[in-house]
């Protein structure tokens, strides 16, 4: 499988792009994405691709969240 890298303009751009990654994940599997990461980390899901693509996608999203909240923390 084949990667490719996407540039978006603003963090905001990326954020809503991997919340709708996320959604997908989600649907899929019936569970949300916190308890997934849950899960995940704990060692009680599989090292399967998806899962393993699926934590990566919400570690950027959780960098993205802190990284506009510190913008609108300062912004304020």
């Amino acid at each position: 499988m084949r990667k490719q890298t996407i540039e978006y303009t603003s963090p905001l751009d990326a954020l809503v792009a991997v919340t709708k990654r996320l959604s997908i994940y989600e649907n899929q599997q019936k569970m949300d994405s916190e308890e997934f990461f849950y899960q995940y980390n704990q060692g009680q899901l599989s090292d399967d691709a998806l899962f393993i693509e699926w934590a990566n996608d919400y570690r950027h999203y959780l960098g993205l969240r802190q990284q506009l909240d510190q913008r609108l923390k300062y912004a304020a």
